[in-house]
């Protein structure tokens, strides 16, 4: 598979704060790649020198293999969904998908064919004379997906789009993101920091810290096989038992030492036993937290 974004030696100080400290990053053409890190990582800096909105202090930057490092983000086939929309208040959903189209001056008649399938393809097909504050927050984003969409760029790029929207939006938006991109097939680059949204739909992880990125690979490669301390602590719940990083899965608890331990797994003595003190037990209806 070859690669339609590819970084390479990308540094972006703002005065003493390194942005991104020699980052290096591929994206594989069709993928839809998520940055995963906390507040500070680095990841929407990342983003946002991909689409140009910030320039690197050193670096390149090649989509689909031309070097567009100082190339405007007009002009980088891109489209960039922010996380509140960025919708044109006073247009209908209709032409706020098609204001792309129209600046482009594409003849009506394609336009209204673009529009349609794609209000389609999102969902919103009875909603094309309806205005933003007349849509709810997840059709908005839908909305602002489709108008990304009309202009077939070369890559879709996501800042935390679900991000202002409550918890069962956004588990319902991801799945119909990655329904959406199984079915188009645009690479995309998703940030968040929500782990469980970059787990659930993405087919790369890149895991950023400090400007840095720690470690690439499937949710499967990055939860199992974590780089190091920070991945795993990131990714999950993790706990420290006599200095070693565990996740709940590792662990069973019982009231004496022997109730703890699997059946033929050993005895007290010989398989770590640890005496604790619970002091909270939080129930969260699919899962019970100890």
């Amino acid at each position: 598979m070859s690669n339609a974004i590819i970084v390479k030696g990308a540094n972006k100080r703002y005065g003493d704060f390194n942005a991104l400290d020699d980052v290096d990053f591929v994206v594989p053409a069709g993928s839809l790649t998520a940055l995963l890190g906390p507040s500070g990582s680095g990841k929407s800096t990342l983003l946002r020198a991909i689409a140009g909105l910030d320039q690197p202090d050193t670096g390149t930057i090649t989509i689909n293999g031309r070097d567009v490092t100082n190339v405007p983000p007009q002009r980088r086939g891109i489209g960039f969904v922010f996380q509140h929309y960025a919708a044109f208040k006073h247009l209908t959903v209709r032409d706020n998908v098609a204001f792309g189209l129209k600046i482009r001056k594409q003849p009506k008649a394609d336009i209204k064919e673009k529009v349609d399938n794609l209000l389609e393809v999102v969902g919103l097909a009875g909603f094309q004379t309806r205005y933003p504050n007349q849509l709810s927050g997840g059709q908005r984003q839908r909305m602002a997906l489709a108008r990304a969409l009309a202009v077939n760029p070369e890559v879709l790029l996501l800042d935390e789009p679900f991000g202002a929207l409550d918890a069962k939006v956004r588990e319902d938006l991801r799945a119909w993101l990655r329904r959406l991109h199984d079915e188009v097939h645009v690479t995309t680059v998703l940030v968040t920091h929500d782990q469980a949204e970059a787990l659930d739909v993405a087919d790369r992880i890149a895991v950023l810290n400090k400007g840095r990125i720690e470690q690439v690979g499937t949710p499967t490669e990055v939860y199992d096989s974590p780089a190091n301390a920070f991945v795993m602590s990131f990714l999950g719940t993790v706990s420290s038992l006599n200095g070693i990083l565990v996740r709940p899965h590792d662990i069973r608890v019982g009231r004496n030492p022997e109730m703890a331990i699997a059946a033929d797994n050993g005895t007290a003595e010989t398989t770590g036993a640890t005496r604790a003190t619970i002091s909270r037990i939080a129930y969260l209806g699919f899962e019970v937290r100890v």
